[in-house]
Protein backbone atom coordinates (compact mmCIF):
# COMPACT_ATOMS: atom_id res chain seq x y z
CA UNK A 1 0.00 0.00 0.00
CA UNK A 2 1.22 3.35 -0.79
CA UNK A 3 2.19 5.61 1.98
CA UNK A 4 1.39 8.66 2.06
CA UNK A 5 3.66 11.55 4.08
CA UNK A 6 1.68 14.36 6.22
CA UNK A 7 4.52 16.42 7.59
CA UNK A 8 2.52 18.49 10.52
CA UNK A 9 5.50 21.40 9.90
CA UNK A 10 4.31 21.59 6.64
CA UNK A 11 0.60 20.97 6.60
CA UNK A 12 0.11 24.83 7.52
CA UNK A 13 2.20 26.18 4.56
CA UNK A 14 0.79 23.69 1.80
CA UNK A 15 -3.09 23.82 2.62
CA UNK A 16 -3.23 27.04 4.11
CA UNK A 17 -6.94 25.96 5.55
CA UNK A 18 -8.02 25.65 1.85
CA UNK A 19 -8.18 21.73 1.52
CA UNK A 20 -6.95 21.89 -1.74
CA UNK A 21 -4.05 19.45 -3.31
CA UNK A 22 -3.72 21.13 -6.04
CA UNK A 23 -2.60 25.17 -6.22
CA UNK A 24 -5.68 25.71 -8.71
CA UNK A 25 -9.16 25.80 -6.94
CA UNK A 26 -11.25 23.12 -10.13
CA UNK A 27 -13.20 26.40 -10.34
CA UNK A 28 -10.69 28.44 -11.36
CA UNK A 29 -9.20 25.94 -13.74
CA UNK A 30 -11.71 24.05 -15.49
CA UNK A 31 -12.91 24.60 -19.08
CA UNK A 32 -17.00 24.89 -19.88
CA UNK A 33 -18.92 22.09 -20.72
CA UNK A 34 -22.10 22.79 -22.30
CA UNK A 35 -23.75 19.19 -22.69
CA UNK A 36 -25.23 19.01 -19.22
CA UNK A 37 -25.82 14.98 -19.18
CA UNK A 38 -24.67 13.51 -16.14
CA UNK A 39 -22.08 11.21 -16.59
CA UNK A 40 -20.66 13.12 -19.25
CA UNK A 41 -16.90 13.50 -18.71
CA UNK A 42 -15.58 15.33 -21.66
CA UNK A 43 -18.65 16.91 -22.01
CA UNK A 44 -19.54 15.93 -25.66
CA UNK A 45 -23.55 14.98 -24.67
CA UNK A 46 -22.62 11.50 -24.70
CA UNK A 47 -23.04 9.18 -21.56
CA UNK A 48 -19.72 7.91 -20.23
CA UNK A 49 -19.35 5.28 -17.83
CA UNK A 50 -16.98 3.46 -15.35
CA UNK A 51 -15.67 0.12 -14.61
CA UNK A 52 -13.64 -0.56 -11.56
CA UNK A 53 -11.37 -3.72 -10.78
CA UNK A 54 -10.40 -2.75 -7.49
CA UNK A 55 -8.33 -5.73 -7.23
CA UNK A 56 -6.39 -5.41 -10.31
CA UNK A 57 -2.47 -5.60 -9.97
CA UNK A 58 -0.64 -3.01 -11.56
CA UNK A 59 3.26 -2.75 -12.27
CA UNK A 60 2.98 -5.92 -10.31
CA UNK A 61 1.68 -4.43 -7.38
CA UNK A 62 -1.28 -6.97 -6.49
CA UNK A 63 -4.95 -4.88 -5.44
CA UNK A 64 -3.54 -1.87 -6.33
CA UNK A 65 -6.55 -1.63 -8.21
CA UNK A 66 -7.42 0.29 -11.60
CA UNK A 67 -10.76 2.22 -13.12
CA UNK A 68 -11.58 2.05 -16.36
CA UNK A 69 -13.44 4.80 -18.04
CA UNK A 70 -15.60 3.91 -21.13
CA UNK A 71 -16.42 7.23 -22.88
CA UNK A 72 -19.87 7.01 -25.24
CA UNK A 73 -20.19 7.68 -29.05
CA UNK A 74 -17.36 5.06 -29.43
CA UNK A 75 -14.57 7.56 -28.27
CA UNK A 76 -12.15 5.10 -26.42
CA UNK A 77 -11.25 4.34 -23.42
CA UNK A 78 -8.98 5.19 -20.11
CA UNK A 79 -7.32 3.33 -17.72
CA UNK A 80 -6.79 5.58 -14.40
CA UNK A 81 -4.60 4.35 -11.27
CA UNK A 82 -2.43 6.25 -8.86
CA UNK A 83 0.44 5.85 -11.19
CA UNK A 84 -1.41 7.42 -13.73
CA UNK A 85 -1.01 11.07 -14.96
CA UNK A 86 -3.08 13.31 -13.41
CA UNK A 87 -3.99 11.06 -10.53
CA UNK A 88 -2.44 11.69 -7.23
CA UNK A 89 0.10 9.18 -5.23
CA UNK A 90 1.95 5.97 -6.19
CA UNK A 91 0.70 2.17 -6.72
CA UNK A 92 1.02 0.12 -3.75
CA UNK A 93 -0.04 -3.37 -3.10
CA UNK A 94 -3.51 -3.85 -1.48
CA UNK A 95 -4.72 0.12 -2.25
CA UNK A 96 -7.84 -1.16 -4.16
CA UNK A 97 -8.11 2.28 -5.70
CA UNK A 98 -11.70 1.74 -7.09
CA UNK A 99 -13.73 0.13 -4.35
CA UNK A 100 -15.84 2.77 -4.44
CA UNK A 101 -17.17 5.32 -7.15
CA UNK A 102 -19.70 8.78 -7.56
CA UNK A 103 -20.27 10.49 -10.45
CA UNK A 104 -21.08 14.09 -9.91
CA UNK A 105 -20.18 17.71 -10.88
CA UNK A 106 -18.23 18.92 -8.35
CA UNK A 107 -17.15 22.76 -9.76
CA UNK A 108 -20.73 22.95 -11.77
CA UNK A 109 -18.61 23.27 -14.93
CA UNK A 110 -21.17 21.15 -17.06
CA UNK A 111 -18.60 18.03 -17.16
CA UNK A 112 -18.82 15.18 -14.56
CA UNK A 113 -16.19 14.56 -12.23
CA UNK A 114 -14.98 10.96 -10.59
CA UNK A 115 -14.76 10.10 -7.08
CA UNK A 116 -12.48 7.21 -6.19
CA UNK A 117 -12.47 5.86 -2.74
CA UNK A 118 -9.43 4.20 -1.96
CA UNK A 119 -10.35 2.63 1.53
CA UNK A 120 -7.27 0.44 2.39
CA UNK A 121 -4.60 3.34 1.54
CA UNK A 122 -1.83 3.94 3.82
CA UNK A 123 -1.21 6.91 5.47
CA UNK A 124 2.04 8.20 7.57
CA UNK A 125 2.16 11.16 9.79
CA UNK A 126 5.53 12.46 10.56
CA UNK A 127 6.81 15.25 13.11
CA UNK A 128 10.02 16.24 13.90
CA UNK A 129 10.52 13.51 16.36
CA UNK A 130 8.92 10.63 15.22
CA UNK A 131 7.13 8.71 12.12
CA UNK A 132 3.89 6.74 12.03
CA UNK A 133 2.23 4.25 9.47
CA UNK A 134 -1.80 3.95 9.53
CA UNK A 135 -2.37 0.98 7.61
CA UNK A 136 -6.07 1.00 5.98
CA UNK A 137 -6.71 4.64 7.19
CA UNK A 138 -8.07 4.93 3.59
CA UNK A 139 -9.17 8.23 1.93
CA UNK A 140 -11.38 9.04 -1.48
CA UNK A 141 -9.48 11.50 -4.63
CA UNK A 142 -12.15 13.30 -7.18
CA UNK A 143 -10.53 13.49 -10.93
CA UNK A 144 -12.06 16.46 -12.69
CA UNK A 145 -13.52 16.09 -16.05
CA UNK A 146 -13.27 18.79 -18.49
CA UNK A 147 -12.80 19.12 -22.67
CA UNK A 148 -10.08 16.90 -22.59
CA UNK A 149 -12.00 14.21 -20.59
CA UNK A 150 -11.44 12.51 -17.25
CA UNK A 151 -7.96 14.02 -15.48
CA UNK A 152 -7.13 15.62 -19.33
CA UNK A 153 -4.37 17.87 -19.86
CA UNK A 154 -7.07 20.81 -19.40
CA UNK A 155 -8.40 19.50 -15.87
CA UNK A 156 -8.20 21.03 -13.02
CA UNK A 157 -6.04 19.17 -10.65
CA UNK A 158 -7.10 16.19 -8.49
CA UNK A 159 -8.74 16.81 -4.92
CA UNK A 160 -7.77 14.56 -2.41
CA UNK A 161 -10.06 13.97 1.12
CA UNK A 162 -8.40 12.42 3.97
CA UNK A 163 -7.94 13.22 7.61
CA UNK A 164 -4.80 14.34 9.29
CA UNK A 165 -4.46 18.01 10.95
CA UNK A 166 -5.02 20.45 8.29
CA UNK A 167 -6.40 18.22 6.27
CA UNK A 168 -9.86 18.62 4.43
CA UNK A 169 -11.56 16.00 6.81
CA UNK A 170 -10.02 16.52 9.67
CA UNK A 171 -9.24 14.55 12.48
CA UNK A 172 -6.46 11.94 12.62
CA UNK A 173 -5.68 8.92 10.71
CA UNK A 174 -6.14 5.54 12.10
CA UNK A 175 -5.40 2.39 11.52
CA UNK A 176 -8.88 0.88 9.74
CA UNK A 177 -10.81 3.67 9.67
CA UNK A 178 -11.95 2.82 5.93
CA UNK A 179 -12.07 6.43 4.57
CA UNK A 180 -13.92 6.29 1.31
CA UNK A 181 -15.63 2.39 1.88
CA UNK A 182 -19.16 4.11 0.96
CA UNK A 183 -19.31 7.01 -1.32
CA UNK A 184 -22.60 8.96 -3.00
CA UNK A 185 -23.09 12.38 -4.61
CA UNK A 186 -24.71 14.63 -7.04
CA UNK A 187 -26.39 17.84 -7.06
CA UNK A 188 -28.99 19.42 -4.17
CA UNK A 189 -32.76 20.41 -5.34
CA UNK A 190 -30.92 23.64 -4.47
CA UNK A 191 -28.74 22.82 -7.61
CA UNK A 192 -25.42 22.49 -4.97
CA UNK A 193 -23.10 19.48 -5.86
CA UNK A 194 -22.44 17.42 -2.64
CA UNK A 195 -20.00 14.73 -1.84
CA UNK A 196 -20.82 11.88 0.98
CA UNK A 197 -17.66 9.49 2.36
CA UNK A 198 -18.17 6.90 5.03
CA UNK A 199 -15.48 6.03 7.09
CA UNK A 200 -17.13 2.97 8.59
CA UNK A 201 -14.26 1.61 10.24
CA UNK A 202 -13.86 5.09 12.64
CA UNK A 203 -12.89 4.51 16.10
CA UNK A 204 -14.42 7.54 18.35
CA UNK A 205 -12.52 7.82 21.60
CA UNK A 206 -12.43 4.35 23.29
CA UNK A 207 -15.34 2.76 21.32
CA UNK A 208 -14.03 0.72 18.21
CA UNK A 209 -15.75 0.77 14.60
CA UNK A 210 -18.85 2.92 15.01
CA UNK A 211 -18.35 4.55 11.95
CA UNK A 212 -18.18 8.14 10.98
CA UNK A 213 -19.02 10.18 7.45
CA UNK A 214 -18.44 13.53 5.88
CA UNK A 215 -20.81 16.05 3.68
CA UNK A 216 -18.70 18.03 1.27
CA UNK A 217 -20.77 21.19 -0.15
CA UNK A 218 -20.60 23.27 -2.80
CA UNK A 219 -18.09 24.52 -4.94
CA UNK A 220 -15.98 25.52 -1.80
CA UNK A 221 -16.36 21.93 -1.01
CA UNK A 222 -17.05 22.85 2.89
CA UNK A 223 -16.67 19.71 5.04
CA UNK A 224 -19.18 18.43 7.49
CA UNK A 225 -18.01 15.31 9.38
CA UNK A 226 -20.80 13.25 11.36
CA UNK A 227 -21.86 10.86 13.11
CA UNK A 228 -24.16 9.13 16.15
CA UNK A 229 -23.10 11.23 18.54
CA UNK A 230 -23.20 14.63 16.21
CA UNK A 231 -25.84 17.20 17.16
CA UNK A 232 -24.72 19.98 15.96
CA UNK A 233 -27.31 19.81 12.73
CA UNK A 234 -29.64 17.95 15.31
CA UNK A 235 -29.70 14.78 17.02
CA UNK A 236 -28.35 12.07 14.62
CA UNK A 237 -30.36 8.95 15.41
CA UNK A 238 -28.82 6.26 17.40
CA UNK A 239 -25.66 6.48 19.85
CA UNK A 240 -21.80 5.38 19.11
CA UNK A 241 -21.26 2.38 19.70
CA UNK A 242 -18.62 -0.62 19.25
CA UNK A 243 -18.87 -1.99 15.37
CA UNK A 244 -21.98 0.19 14.49
CA UNK A 245 -20.26 0.40 10.69
CA UNK A 246 -21.96 4.31 10.55
CA UNK A 247 -21.25 4.68 6.70
CA UNK A 248 -20.38 1.22 5.18
CA UNK A 249 -23.54 2.35 2.89
CA UNK A 250 -24.54 5.69 1.54
CA UNK A 251 -27.10 6.59 -0.78
CA UNK A 252 -28.74 9.99 -1.95
CA UNK A 253 -31.77 11.90 -4.14
CA UNK A 254 -31.47 15.66 -4.13
CA UNK A 255 -33.83 16.09 -1.45
CA UNK A 256 -32.57 13.34 0.88
CA UNK A 257 -29.91 10.62 1.75
CA UNK A 258 -29.31 7.79 3.96
CA UNK A 259 -26.40 6.21 5.74
CA UNK A 260 -26.68 2.76 6.60
CA UNK A 261 -24.88 1.40 9.90
CA UNK A 262 -25.27 -2.34 8.95
CA UNK A 263 -23.15 -3.20 12.19
CA UNK A 264 -26.17 -1.55 14.95
CA UNK A 265 -27.16 -3.67 17.32
CA UNK A 266 -30.49 -3.92 18.63
CA UNK A 267 -30.80 -4.49 22.22
CA UNK A 268 -28.60 -7.81 22.52
CA UNK A 269 -29.12 -8.56 19.18
CA UNK A 270 -25.71 -7.37 17.07
CA UNK A 271 -25.27 -6.54 14.00
CA UNK A 272 -29.02 -6.61 13.18
CA UNK A 273 -28.23 -3.27 11.56
CA UNK A 274 -29.87 0.25 11.38
CA UNK A 275 -29.56 3.67 9.04
CA UNK A 276 -30.59 7.16 9.43
CA UNK A 277 -31.94 9.79 7.15
CA UNK A 278 -31.02 13.33 6.19
CA UNK A 279 -31.81 16.44 4.76
CA UNK A 280 -29.88 18.35 2.39
CA UNK A 281 -30.84 21.30 4.51
CA UNK A 282 -27.88 22.89 6.50
CA UNK A 283 -28.28 23.74 10.08
CA UNK A 284 -25.29 25.23 11.73
CA UNK A 285 -23.46 23.82 8.79
CA UNK A 286 -24.37 20.16 9.09
CA UNK A 287 -26.99 18.18 7.08
CA UNK A 288 -30.40 18.05 9.08
CA UNK A 289 -31.17 14.82 10.50
CA UNK A 290 -34.91 13.27 10.08
CA UNK A 291 -34.99 9.77 11.48
CA UNK A 292 -33.82 6.29 11.89
CA UNK A 293 -34.56 3.37 10.46
CA UNK A 294 -34.37 -0.53 12.00
CA UNK A 295 -36.38 -3.76 12.45
CA UNK A 296 -37.42 -2.75 16.16
CA UNK A 297 -39.70 -0.36 15.02
CA UNK A 298 -43.23 -0.49 14.99
CA UNK A 299 -44.01 0.18 11.45
CA UNK A 300 -41.53 -1.90 9.75
CA UNK A 301 -41.81 -5.15 8.75
CA UNK A 302 -40.37 -8.33 10.41
CA UNK A 303 -37.96 -8.12 13.80
CA UNK A 304 -34.31 -7.52 13.92
CA UNK A 305 -32.48 -10.37 14.74
CA UNK A 306 -28.36 -11.34 15.07
CA UNK A 307 -26.71 -10.47 11.63
CA UNK A 308 -29.74 -9.04 9.90
CA UNK A 309 -27.57 -6.59 8.13
CA UNK A 310 -29.77 -4.36 7.81
CA UNK A 311 -28.34 -1.06 5.27
CA UNK A 312 -25.99 -3.56 4.29
CA UNK A 313 -27.18 -2.12 1.01
CA UNK A 314 -29.09 0.40 0.02
CA UNK A 315 -30.98 2.67 -2.86
CA UNK A 316 -32.65 5.82 -3.22
CA UNK A 317 -34.96 7.81 -6.37
CA UNK A 318 -36.84 10.63 -6.84
CA UNK A 319 -40.29 10.06 -6.25
CA UNK A 320 -43.34 12.33 -7.14
CA UNK A 321 -46.58 11.05 -6.18
CA UNK A 322 -50.01 11.08 -8.03
CA UNK A 323 -51.55 14.47 -8.02
CA UNK A 324 -48.08 16.64 -7.00
CA UNK A 325 -46.70 19.44 -8.94
CA UNK A 326 -42.85 18.48 -8.36
CA UNK A 327 -40.44 15.51 -7.26
CA UNK A 328 -39.80 16.43 -3.44
CA UNK A 329 -40.19 12.80 -2.08
CA UNK A 330 -37.69 9.68 -2.03
CA UNK A 331 -38.35 6.05 -2.43
CA UNK A 332 -35.20 3.91 -0.17
CA UNK A 333 -34.75 0.69 -0.64
CA UNK A 334 -33.04 -1.31 2.11
CA UNK A 335 -31.25 -4.44 1.77
CA UNK A 336 -31.53 -6.82 4.83
CA UNK A 337 -29.31 -9.93 3.16
CA UNK A 338 -29.07 -12.32 6.81
CA UNK A 339 -32.94 -12.37 7.19
CA UNK A 340 -33.51 -14.94 8.15
CA UNK A 341 -37.45 -16.14 7.09
CA UNK A 342 -39.21 -18.98 9.45
CA UNK A 343 -36.70 -21.75 9.60
CA UNK A 344 -34.58 -20.42 6.43
CA UNK A 345 -31.18 -19.08 7.23
CA UNK A 346 -29.92 -15.45 5.52
CA UNK A 347 -32.58 -15.92 3.05
CA UNK A 348 -32.77 -12.01 2.41
CA UNK A 349 -35.03 -9.55 2.53
CA UNK A 350 -36.02 -5.62 0.98
CA UNK A 351 -37.79 -2.99 2.32
CA UNK A 352 -39.07 -0.03 0.27
CA UNK A 353 -39.80 3.38 2.59
CA UNK A 354 -41.47 6.39 0.76
CA UNK A 355 -39.62 9.57 2.53
CA UNK A 356 -41.91 12.65 2.44
CA UNK A 357 -40.99 16.47 1.61
CA UNK A 358 -41.69 17.20 5.38
CA UNK A 359 -39.19 14.52 6.26
CA UNK A 360 -41.88 11.35 7.84
CA UNK A 361 -41.45 7.92 6.08
CA UNK A 362 -44.01 5.17 5.30
CA UNK A 363 -43.10 1.46 4.75
CA UNK A 364 -44.36 0.76 1.56
CA UNK A 365 -43.12 -2.62 0.33
CA UNK A 366 -41.33 -5.74 2.69
CA UNK A 367 -39.99 -7.76 -0.48
CA UNK A 368 -38.54 -11.41 -0.32
CA UNK A 369 -38.62 -14.34 -3.16
CA UNK A 370 -41.40 -15.70 -1.51
CA UNK A 371 -43.42 -12.56 -2.33
CA UNK A 372 -46.39 -12.99 -4.38
CA UNK A 373 -45.54 -13.38 -7.76
CA UNK A 374 -42.20 -13.30 -7.59
CA UNK A 375 -39.86 -14.86 -9.51
CA UNK A 376 -38.52 -18.49 -7.69
CA UNK A 377 -38.08 -19.03 -4.51
CA UNK A 378 -36.55 -18.55 -0.54
CA UNK A 379 -32.86 -20.89 -0.14
CA UNK A 380 -30.55 -20.47 2.62
CA UNK A 381 -27.56 -18.87 1.80
CA UNK A 382 -29.49 -16.61 -0.64
CA UNK A 383 -28.56 -13.01 0.43
CA UNK A 384 -31.04 -11.39 -1.24
CA UNK A 385 -30.62 -7.83 -1.26
CA UNK A 386 -27.06 -7.89 -0.32
CA UNK A 387 -26.74 -5.36 -3.36
CA UNK A 388 -29.16 -2.87 -4.70
CA UNK A 389 -29.31 -0.51 -7.68
CA UNK A 390 -32.44 1.56 -8.20
CA UNK A 391 -33.77 4.23 -11.27
CA UNK A 392 -35.98 7.04 -12.23
CA UNK A 393 -36.57 7.01 -15.63
CA UNK A 394 -38.88 10.21 -16.00
CA UNK A 395 -38.30 12.02 -12.45
CA UNK A 396 -40.11 15.24 -13.59
CA UNK A 397 -43.41 13.26 -14.00
CA UNK A 398 -45.84 11.31 -11.81
CA UNK A 399 -43.82 7.86 -10.50
CA UNK A 400 -45.15 4.68 -11.95
CA UNK A 401 -44.02 1.18 -11.65
CA UNK A 402 -42.66 1.36 -15.39
CA UNK A 403 -40.58 4.60 -14.23
CA UNK A 404 -39.70 3.47 -10.72
CA UNK A 405 -37.61 0.54 -10.83
CA UNK A 406 -35.19 -1.44 -8.64
CA UNK A 407 -32.72 -4.45 -8.91
CA UNK A 408 -31.77 -6.78 -5.96
CA UNK A 409 -29.29 -8.57 -6.11
CA UNK A 410 -28.78 -12.26 -5.03
CA UNK A 411 -25.41 -13.50 -5.08
CA UNK A 412 -25.74 -16.87 -3.34
CA UNK A 413 -28.77 -18.15 -5.36
CA UNK A 414 -28.24 -21.79 -6.83
CA UNK A 415 -30.17 -24.53 -8.15
CA UNK A 416 -27.52 -27.47 -7.52
CA UNK A 417 -24.19 -28.08 -5.89
CA UNK A 418 -23.13 -28.32 -9.58
CA UNK A 419 -23.11 -24.13 -10.00
CA UNK A 420 -23.02 -23.45 -5.97
CA UNK A 421 -23.37 -19.64 -5.65
CA UNK A 422 -24.15 -18.86 -9.37
CA UNK A 423 -26.59 -15.79 -8.14
CA UNK A 424 -28.42 -13.93 -9.84
CA UNK A 425 -30.55 -10.57 -10.04
CA UNK A 426 -34.47 -9.38 -9.87
CA UNK A 427 -35.81 -6.50 -11.03
CA UNK A 428 -39.31 -5.29 -9.63
CA UNK A 429 -41.06 -2.12 -9.48
CA UNK A 430 -40.67 0.09 -6.70
CA UNK A 431 -44.50 0.98 -6.63
CA UNK A 432 -47.31 -1.34 -6.46
CA UNK A 433 -47.29 -5.14 -5.82
CA UNK A 434 -43.31 -6.55 -6.48
CA UNK A 435 -44.33 -9.54 -8.14
CA UNK A 436 -46.68 -7.56 -10.99
CA UNK A 437 -44.01 -6.54 -13.67
CA UNK A 438 -40.98 -8.58 -12.35
CA UNK A 439 -38.43 -10.14 -14.01
CA UNK A 440 -34.95 -12.27 -12.65
CA UNK A 441 -32.14 -13.09 -14.84
CA UNK A 442 -28.94 -15.67 -13.64
CA UNK A 443 -25.49 -17.34 -15.14
CA UNK A 444 -26.86 -19.14 -18.39
CA UNK A 445 -30.86 -17.74 -18.24
CA UNK A 446 -30.08 -14.25 -19.77
CA UNK A 447 -26.54 -13.68 -18.73
CA UNK A 448 -23.40 -14.89 -20.55
CA UNK A 449 -22.16 -17.37 -21.28
CA UNK A 450 -23.35 -20.16 -19.05
CA UNK A 451 -23.83 -21.50 -15.61
CA UNK A 452 -21.08 -21.48 -13.61
CA UNK A 453 -20.39 -22.20 -9.84
CA UNK A 454 -19.28 -19.22 -7.45
CA UNK A 455 -19.99 -15.96 -10.25
CA UNK A 456 -21.96 -14.84 -7.44
CA UNK A 457 -24.07 -12.84 -9.91
CA UNK A 458 -25.95 -9.65 -7.90
CA UNK A 459 -23.01 -8.93 -6.42
CA UNK A 460 -22.33 -5.30 -8.42
CA UNK A 461 -25.07 -3.12 -9.85
CA UNK A 462 -25.70 -0.18 -10.76
CA UNK A 463 -28.70 2.34 -12.51
CA UNK A 464 -28.35 4.54 -15.70
CA UNK A 465 -31.79 5.70 -17.32
CA UNK A 466 -31.10 4.03 -19.87
CA UNK A 467 -30.21 0.44 -18.23
CA UNK A 468 -29.41 -1.42 -15.11
CA UNK A 469 -25.46 -2.80 -15.26
CA UNK A 470 -24.92 -5.96 -13.91
CA UNK A 471 -20.99 -6.57 -12.89
CA UNK A 472 -20.06 -9.88 -12.87
CA UNK A 473 -16.27 -9.70 -11.33
CA UNK A 474 -16.19 -13.55 -10.23
CA UNK A 475 -16.34 -16.98 -11.10
CA UNK A 476 -14.62 -18.52 -14.47
CA UNK A 477 -12.25 -15.69 -15.99
CA UNK A 478 -13.92 -15.86 -19.87
CA UNK A 479 -17.21 -14.93 -17.40
CA UNK A 480 -15.88 -11.65 -16.25
CA UNK A 481 -17.73 -8.77 -17.62
CA UNK A 482 -20.43 -5.79 -17.37
CA UNK A 483 -23.52 -6.74 -18.71
CA UNK A 484 -26.30 -3.82 -19.84
CA UNK A 485 -30.27 -5.06 -19.47
CA UNK A 486 -33.53 -3.24 -19.91
CA UNK A 487 -35.26 -1.75 -16.98
CA UNK A 488 -38.56 -3.53 -17.85
CA UNK A 489 -37.19 -6.24 -19.62
CA UNK A 490 -38.63 -9.86 -19.22
CA UNK A 491 -36.70 -12.76 -17.71
CA UNK A 492 -34.30 -14.25 -18.67
CA UNK A 493 -33.74 -11.70 -21.67
CA UNK A 494 -29.92 -10.97 -22.78
CA UNK A 495 -28.06 -8.33 -22.27
CA UNK A 496 -28.57 -4.53 -24.94
CA UNK A 497 -24.66 -3.84 -24.09
CA UNK A 498 -21.68 -6.14 -23.10
CA UNK A 499 -18.24 -4.70 -21.71
CA UNK A 500 -15.58 -7.33 -21.51
CA UNK A 501 -11.88 -7.46 -20.66
CA UNK A 502 -10.41 -7.51 -23.84
CA UNK A 503 -12.91 -6.23 -25.53
CA UNK A 504 -13.31 -2.15 -27.28
CA UNK A 505 -10.14 -1.08 -25.64
CA UNK A 506 -10.53 -2.59 -22.58
CA UNK A 507 -7.26 -4.27 -20.51
CA UNK A 508 -7.23 -7.69 -21.47
CA UNK A 509 -5.62 -8.66 -18.06
CA UNK A 510 -8.76 -8.19 -14.99
CA UNK A 511 -8.94 -9.98 -11.45
CA UNK A 512 -12.17 -8.26 -10.20
CA UNK A 513 -13.25 -5.95 -13.77
CA UNK A 514 -16.71 -4.85 -12.99
CA UNK A 515 -16.72 -5.18 -9.05
CA UNK A 516 -18.00 -1.63 -8.75
CA UNK A 517 -19.28 0.41 -12.00
CA UNK A 518 -20.95 3.46 -12.73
Amino acid sequence: MRVRWLSAALISVLVAGSGLTGSMAPAEAAAACPSGVESDFNGDGVRDMVIADPEATVGGDERAGEVHVVYGGGKGTLSLHQDTTGVPGAVESGDQFGAALAVYDANLDGCSDLAVGIPYEDLTVTSATSSKTYSDAGLVQVMYGSADGLAGASSPVANEYLQGEGKPLGGAPEHEDWIGFALAAGKSAGGVPFLLIGGPGEDLGTVVDPGIAFYIHGTARTVAAFHQDTVAGGDVPGVVEPDDRFGASIVATPTHFAVGEPGEALGTKTFAGGAAVFSHTLVSTHPKPLFGLAQDQEPISSDGEVGDGFATSMAMVPYRPSGATATSESLLAVGVPGEDLEATVDAGAVHIFRITASGTFTETAWITQDSPDVYGGTQPGDFFGQSLAAVNTAPNTTSSAATVRLAIGVPGDEYSQEYVDRGGVHTVPMVGAPGASDSWVNPGYGIPPGPAPHVLAGTSLAATPGALLIGLPYGPPEGHAVHGYKWNGTTGEEPTVTYKPGEGGLPADSKAFGAVVR
